[in-house]
């Protein structure tokens, strides 16, 4: 054995083969595919287990679970993963644009113009009209000769179609302004206008054929005839071609910009407005399609709009009405549609007055017809309600320009005071406290609230208001908010308001005038007693507060005293605690007194009170002679004590007294029931005398509780009813109602019911109070008690006329006479309806007969006490009491009964009526309205002595009635009432005529007493006595309450006399003087100047304002009427012209105009001029007075000053703009006045533009106020009809510049302001629509005049978007041609960044229609190859007018994948052309992980697929390579775990992957994924072939090789080619097609 033989063989190594590549090219990390064994390989070593089961190698990677999403995040949140991605695809697109061939430059030729003969001419023009010869065998020339209409008929009678016939006109236009294009004022669209002018001179020539016949003449002799274009067939028929054929022409034209747009749609407004109704149905369907080139301006839809209104009103009054629905329904679908889309169009208020409801009646119309569909009933819902919206919107800002519905003014003091003092003064008895708003809403005190208070505290106290209730109404009102105050502060857990309204009380006590008055304490005592009451005033605080402050003068052994020391002596304490009165007493009087001159004053009091009321005491009551009205002045003491001990001793001491003597009383008797009612009735009256209101309510409500006759109840009901106002002021109405409430069910449980109750009851209650229980039972007993009276019955008795057992009553001598007869007449004749009316019918005649029959006074006044006693038991006996029937009596046949009445008898019948007033079986009311208001008319219009003298007797009779009614206090003078009790029963009906609706009666008729007086016909002591009544009533106090309740009463009353033609002008002065009396003090009885009313309205208080305004507005209207006159008319107008003069150089403040304004409604026109006249005179001179060394100072003042001149112009106009006639203003007023307001808005325009420029300015917002007000001062002067002189309209011209100006500076910046903005831009619109234009004007019409111009490019950046938009209808511009809109010229600057340049304007006339390339001029000659590159690609060719240099165009290299792709079934098709080509087809991506997720399904994988993919590898000289079709079947054993299984043999390559690919029907090809670009064969995967397919693809592979970069699209290669040369793709292309089909 030799060495070489003992050496052991070298151990076999496995290398790779040479042209296996590396794996990595630095990194030594092995070969692709190639993994030789190791000895250490697990697979190497054999062991049992091994053996057994089979080697099983768990897997490296878990292939379910295993992703790389994470490496790849983590490799992208490093900081250059972007920048690396961003460089990767910039190089990518780089190396794609370099290899991209540049655009060709332009080879457009624009046709030439050749002159030809006219059968040349004629023969070019049948082969235009041809349409089988192209036009690109016509397009080297185009004929030149006929222009304008003749040109137009050329075309229209060959027939040429439209297409053809606008090709010819651009190319023949283009030649015409060939010559012009290189002038520096070329203007492209110029010929657009010429042409415009062309076809509407064409088609207005058309129009005019169609006329309508005229009116008849009147002469006979000459014959009319007539004949319309449209009336013969033949002409019709060729008007209508001709027509139509000129709308082609013109709808091409007009979309492609061969008519200059703006001045087509000119012309056709022009005609809307100027057409008559024939042709109107031919414009208005011209208006229907071309309506959305006007809605873009506002300068064209706003005269259509109002040319459509106006056409649209002619039709509905035309008799010609019903042929002419059509037309009427397309001028309702334009208005309609221009609204919607432009609704700043009918920002116009001459559009509102005139047609204003015409328009809403349009609109709302379309939404009358309902849907069926539920869906669409929404849509038509939501759109209604936008429609209803924007047409509110308008007509809000249309009213506005017109200044209708100006908003009201924040309240002044004085206006606020006026509107306070209404509304407290119209507080009544059925007033609920709780809707009494005087205060604001707000929780908190501010010092609006502190003004209120104060405000309602003098309100409360000051003489110059009247009635008893003011301190309780205040108190309950502060009671009110305070505690709503308090439970908002629990709720926020805030601090109660009860400290603040403490301080307020006290500055108010402490600081008012009104309440520093002597004369007001004891109101102040009262007010102030209820605030302790209410806890709203702490006495204990209020003392603490004075002792802390030092106040001297508090004590009566000081000498000054302070006037804390009368508050605290006067106001009263409700409770009894020691400590506070100690402390009272040691302020006032120190500490060392023991008897105060309180305690000697109570001790008189209780003395004054014992003798008057003994029994009260344990006393016999007094005997002698009935207490008269004025038994009161016995207590003295009472009456002249300080409030504080007049409610210590009548609340503390006599109250408990009395409830103690009414407890004590035992089993009800008539004598205790007298005794009760005495005791009562002095106590009420008594209380009333020093307003004791509230001890006065809680005696009534607990005698209540004891009342147990009429009498006694009566007595409490009248009482509780006589101070009803005060009761609802103390909110103690809801109390008064249960009471009254329980006194009935304590009554009806008796079996007993009582009238008067009942109807206190229902009136107190005022379906507010009650149950509903307790008021359905109240309404059932009221019922149930009528029936009872008045049973019903089928046949009721009937009454005789004569009833001659009442004229036995006057000498029965049975006391229980008048008892038993009423008794036996209700039983009789109960079921009869007017048996009572005939009663009194019959008792009338009876007192007429008592004169007669008895002598004596007093005996006949005693007979009519019986008579009187007879009435009250009938009136117990009627459901609803004798009132009614003794009213219709007056109104009827008792008024000549009356009329006959002697003086004796009326002194019988007085008795009797004012003792059934006594007690309340006769209403006040009814007296007088019934009789005394009658007689009183029928005096005023006495007009002879005949007249007179009949009614002397009854108008003195009258007179003296309601003297006792209404002015007599006293007792015992042989009248009703006979003493204290009677009387209260006359006071109570009393108060009644002083409350509503009573109380406007008798100011109605009070104006009746003065022409009495001044009536000469009558005696003189009649008149004088009239004169007496009406000074004596104008003294009573709740006379004048009821006066300030309602002033508007009175003064209605007064103006509506005033303003009769019936009354003389020389009775003016005396009913203005008595109107004057009865809203002043008595002495205030001279006349009123006019004039000099700033001089007297500065020095009045707000508690007489508004009755002065009544004398100063009636002095107006008398001015007025004077000047109607021609008499008086010279000293009217003078009197007039100084009134006006010194209103607005005297009215500066708010409160003063808003006074003035007040006064100056409803004057005559010729006034209203008047004044309207004098205002703006004084607003010119203001502009003249302004300073302008400060012009931002100089302007507030002056809108100062001139606003409130204006508002009160407006407010004195307004009255006049609902029948649209306003007062004429003079000519030399209105030029001047629009002189200086153009001369203010030009001054401030260039002030605000310079304020603009100052950040920060705090000048901006005063300047905006002031253009605010010129813009409103605009308004209000274009509102007046006036002449438009040459001056005024270049004035105007400058006007609407500044105001576009002003509004763009209100857009944006230090401007901007939300507020000037719309109000500028809506005095623009205004001012544009007010300038007079001619629409029949021989002159272009041209509706863009004086419309602002400027580009909308040249517009802020940061201005809103709705303004850009509002601005934007405003430009004198109409739509955009489609072909350029949004498009811009732009440029590169240095660094490379696109700048925009100027907008692209259209060339209609030289952009002309491609006809395709001419054979021959392709400067780089024509092959079998044109439109590809050598490789292949397809070119472009620039040969279109349009150069695609404008559009800096390239190509890209990518290819359009064809439709067909992606609609064919064949997902693995598409996936081969997307995966190896860029494409520009886009898809989703839910689609696109569906292609690359699909397996074809074609077939199951098959030998023969196996065996052509170990071909292709055999043919590719590559080593044979596992097959992938045993990969395939072996797949459902992959769970074997084996690694090495899964590895791709060293071989793999992209030639691999493309033999795989040639087989669509291979379950698996889609799992194998190639990373290069491959061209595929789409034919051939269609087929299912290889073959010839496959070498196509290895040629393909490897010019991809060559050029990896690039990547091209195409649709797929054509036949099976071995040439060098891609199949192009238009052939490609093509035979794609053809498969399809």
């Amino acid at each position: 054995m030799t060495t070489r033989e003992k050496e052991p063989p070298p151990i076999y190594e496995l290398r790779p083969p040479e042209w296996l590549p590396k794996a990595h090219v630095s990194g030594d990390v092995g070969y692709i595919g190639f993994y030789p064994p190791r000895p250490n390989d697990i697979e190497e070593v054999l062991n049992s287990e091994h053996f057994k089961t089979g080697l099983a190698l768990s897997p490296e990677v878990n292939a379910e679970h295993f992703s790389q999403q994470n490496d790849i995040r983590r490799r992208l949140m490093q900081e250059d993963a972007l920048t690396a991605l961003e460089d990767v695809m910039n190089q990518i697109f780089a190396r794609k644009a370099e290899s991209v061939p540049s655009i060709p430059a332009s080879s457009f030729r624009l046709p030439s113009r050749v002159t030809l003969n006219d059968a040349k001419r004629q023969a070019w023009f049948a082969d235009l009209a041809n349409p089988d010869i192209p036009l690109s065998k016509l397009g080297k020339n185009v004929p030149h000769g006929a222009k304008g209409h003749d040109l137009l008929d050329l075309l229209h009678t060959n027939n040429v179609a439209i297409p053809r016939a606008v090709w010819f006109l651009r190319v023949f236009g283009a030649n015409e302004s060939a010559g012009l294009r290189n002038k520096p004022s070329y203007n492209p669209t110029q010929y657009s206008v010429e042409w415009a002018n062309v076809m509407t001179s064409y088609m207005k020539k058309q129009l005019a054929e169609i006329a309508l016949p005229s009116a008849p003449r009147l002469v006979a002799s000459i014959k009319q005839t007539f004949k319309g274009v449209l009336s013969d067939t033949e002409m019709r028929q060729k008007w209508i071609s001709r027509f139509t054929y000129c709308l082609s022409l013109l709808r091409t034209f007009y979309a492609e910009g061969l008519v200059d747009n703006r001045t087509f749609l000119a012309w056709l407004v022009q005609q809307m407005s100027t057409c008559n109704l024939a042709q109107a149905g031919f414009v208005v369907r011209l208006g229907d399609e071309y309506l959305d080139g006007m809605l873009v301006s506002r300068a064209l839809t706003r005269p259509f709009i109002e040319a459509c209104l106006a056409k649209f009103v002619e039709i509905e009054g035309s008799p010609a009405k019903e042929f002419l629905p059509n037309t009427a329904n397309i001028l309702r679908n334009l208005i309609s549609r221009s609204f919607a889309a432009l609704p700043d169009a009918c920002i116009s208020p001459r559009i509102y007055i005139q047609y204003g409801a015409m328009l809403e009646e349009i609109l709302m119309d379309n939404f009358a017809t309902v849907p069926a569909d539920s869906a669409l009933q929404q849509n038509v819902q939501v759109l209604r309600e936008a429609v209803v919206d924007t047409l509110s919107d308008v007509q809000r800002r249309n009213e506005a320009m017109l200044f209708q519905h100006l908003p009201p003014r924040v309240l002044g003091s004085l206006s606020s005071a006026l509107s306070d003092i209404k509304l407290l003064n119209s507080i009544s008895g059925k007033t609920d406290m709780s809707t009494v708003s005087l205060f604001d809403d707000y929780s908190e005190i501010s010092p609006s609230f502190s003004r209120k208070l104060d405000f309602l505290l003098t309100w409360s106290v000051t003489p110059l208001q009247y009635g008893d209730h003011r301190p309780y109404a205040a108190a309950c009102l502060l009671l009110l908010w305070r505690n709503k105050a308090e439970e908002r502060a629990i709720r926020r857990d805030a601090p109660s308001p009860d400290e603040q309204i403490q301080d307020v009380l006290f500055d108010w006590l402490d600081s008012s005038d009104v309440a520093g008055e002597p004369g007001n304490l004891p109101a102040v005592a009262l007010l102030f007693g209820q605030l302790v009451k209410h806890g709203l005033f702490s006495y204990g605080l209020y003392m603490q507060r004075l002792i802390a402050r030092g106040e001297s003068g508090l004590s009566y052994s000081q000498e000054e005293g302070s006037r804390h020391r009368q508050f605290l002596r006067w106001i009263p304490l409700h409770s009894s605690d020691t400590s506070l009165i100690s402390q009272r007493k040691v302020i006032l009087y120190g500490f060392r007194v023991r008897e105060t001159p309180e305690d000697a004053n109570e001790r008189e009091i209780r003395k004054e009170v014992r003798a008057l009321m003994p029994e009260l005491f344990g006393g016999e009551p007094r005997a002698g002679e009935p207490l008269n009205t004025m038994f009161w002045k016995s207590c003295s003491s009472l009456l002249a004590a300080p409030r504080y001990e007049q409610l210590k001793t009548l609340k503390q001491w006599f109250l408990p007294l009395y409830k103690k003597f009414l407890t004590s009383q035992g089993e009800p008797t008539f004598d205790t029931d007298n005794l009760i009612l005495r005791i009562f009735t002095l106590s009420t009256i008594i209380m009333a005398r020093v307003r004791s209101y509230g001890s006065i309510l809680d005696m009534s409500l607990y005698t209540l509780e004891y009342a147990n006759s009429s009498p006694l109840l009566t007595a409490v009901i009248e009482t509780i009813r006589q101070h009803i106002e005060v009761w609802a002021c103390m909110n103690r109405m809801r109390d008064v109602a249960s009471a009254l409430w329980t006194v009935h069910q304590t009554w009806r449980s008796r079996g007993s019911q009582n009238r008067v109750l009942l109807k206190l009851l229902a009136e107190v209650d005022n379906d507010r109070y009650l149950e509903p229980a307790a008021r359905e039972q109240m309404l059932s007993d009221i019922s149930a008690f009528s029936h009872a009276l008045f049973p019903s019955n089928e046949n009721p008795d009937t009454v005789p006329p004569v009833l001659p057992e009442i004229l036995l009553l006057a000498t029965a001598p049975n006391p229980e006479a008048p008892s038993l007869l009423a008794n036996s007449l209700w039983y009789k004749y109960m079921t009869s309806p007017d048996w009572a009316w005939k009663v009194w019918d019959n008792t009338i005649a009876s007192l007429r007969q008592i004169p007669v029959m008895m002598g004596d006074i007093s005996e006949r006044r005693g007979c009519a006490l019986r008579y009187a006693t007879f009435l009250l038991h009938v009136d117990q006996h009627l459901p609803r009491g004798f009132d009614e029937q003794i009213r219709a009596w007056f109104l009827g046949s008792g008024r000549n009964e009356a009329a006959a009445l002697t003086p004796d008898a009326w002194d019988v019948v007085t008795v009797v009526l004012l003792y059934l007033i006594c007690y309340g079986a006769l209403t006040t009311t009814t007296i007088l309205e019934s009789l005394i208001y009658q007689v009183w008319q029928a005096g005023a219009n006495v007009t002879s002595e005949e007249q007179a003298q009949s009614l002397e007797t009854l108008l003195s009779s009258v007179n003296t009635l309601f003297e006792h009614l209404l002015l007599r206090d006293e007792c015992g003078t042989g009248l009703p009432p006979v003493d204290v009790f009677e009387a209260q029963g006359l006071q109570t009906r009393r108060r009644d005529v002083f409350r509503e609706p009573h109380f406007s009666s008798l100011v109605a008729n009070f104006p009746a007493l003065v022409l009495i007086e001044q009536n000469r016909y009558l005696p003189e002591a009649l008149r004088a006595a009239s004169t007496t009544l009406r000074r004596t009533i104008c003294r009573v106090n709740v006379f004048r309450q009821g006066i300030y309740r309602d002033l508007d009463a009175v003064r209605l009353a007064f103006e509506r006399l005033l303003e009769s033609q019936s009354v003389p002008d020389e009775l003016h002065e005396p009913l203005v003087s008595a109107l004057r009396l009865m809203l002043n003090d008595p002495g205030q009885d001279g006349p009123v100047n006019a004039a000099e009313w700033s001089s007297a309205s500065s020095l009045l208080s707000p508690w007489k304002l508004a009755a002065t305004s009544i004398e100063i507005r009636l002095t107006i209207k008398q001015l007025g009427e004077g000047m109607s006159r021609e008499s008086t008319r010279l000293a009217a107008c003078a009197s007039l012209d100084k009134l006006t003069t010194a209103v607005f150089y005297h009215c500066k403040s708010p409160e003063e105009a808003d006074f003035v304004a007040e006064m100056i409604t409803d004057v005559d026109r010729t006034v209203a001029g008047k004044f309207v006249n004098a205002g703006l005179r004084r607003i010119v001179d203001i502009f003249r007075e302004a300073d302008s060394t400060n012009k931002i100072d100089s302007m507030t003042r002056l809108v100062s000053c001139a606003g409130e001149i204006l508002r009160l112009l407006a407010n004195i106009v307004a009255p006049f703009r609902k029948d649209a006639s306003l007062p004429q203003v003079d000519p030399s007023v209105q030029d001047h006045l629009f002189a200086a307001l153009c001369a203010k808005v030009a001054e401030m325009t260039e002030v605000m533009a310079a304020l603009v420029q100052q950040p920060w300015s705090e000048d901006i917002a005063r300047g905006s106020q002031a253009v605010i007000f010129l813009a409103r001062l605009l308004q209000f002067y274009l509102g007046f009809p006036n002449q438009w002189s040459q001056q005024a309209k270049d004035l105007a011209e400058k006007l609407c510049a500044n105001l576009t100006r002003l509004a763009l500076i209100h857009t944006t910046g230090e401007g901007l302001n939300m507020l000037a903005f719309p109000l500028i831009m809506d005095t623009l619109c205004y001012t544009l629509d007010e300038i007079p234009t001619d629409m029949k004007a021989t002159m272009p019409y041209d509706p863009f005049r004086n419309y602002p111009e400027f580009a909308l490019s040249d517009l802020p950046s940061d201005m809103p978007p709705e303004y850009k938009a509002r601005l934007r209808t405003m430009l004198p511009y109409v739509a955009l041609n489609p072909a350029v809109e949004d498009l811009v010229y732009t440029m590169r600057d240095p660094s490379g960044t696109i700048v925009s340049s100027v907008p692209v304007q259209n060339r209609p006339w030289e952009w002309t229609e491609y006809l395709g390339d001419v054979p021959g001029t392709d400067p780089r000659g024509g092959g079998a190859n044109d439109g590809q590159t050598d490789d292949g690609r397809p070119t472009v060719k620039n040969s279109a007018s349009l150069s695609l240099e404008l559009f800096e165009a390239r190509l890209t290299g990518d290819r359009i994948v064809p439709p067909q792709a992606a609609k064919d079934d064949d997902l693995l098709a598409e996936e081969n052309l997307r995966a190896l080509q860029d494409d520009l087809y886009a898809e989703g991506a839910f689609r696109r992980d569906w292609r690359e997720t699909r397996i074809s399904i074609n077939g199951a994988a098959s030998a023969s697929g196996v065996r052509t993919g170990s071909r292709a590898d055999q043919e590719d000289n590559a080593p044979p390579l596992p097959a992938f079709g045993q990969y395939s079947n072996a797949a459902a054993a992959a769970v074997d775990g084996r690694s090495s299984s899964r590895r791709p043999s060293p071989a793999s390559s992209v030639r691999s992957a493309a033999s795989l690919r040639q087989s669509p029907a291979h379950p698996l090809s889609r799992l194998s994924v190639s990373t290069a670009g491959e061209v595929i064969d789409v034919d051939a995967l269609e087929a299912g072939t290889s073959g010839s397919g496959s070498t196509n693809k290895r040629k393909a592979m490897s010019s991809i090789a060559e050029e990896e970069d690039e990547v091209l699209l195409v649709d797929g290669p054509g036949a099976s080619s071995h040439g060098p040369k891609r199949p192009k793709a238009k052939t490609a292309g093509k035979t794609t097609k053809a498969k399809k089909k």
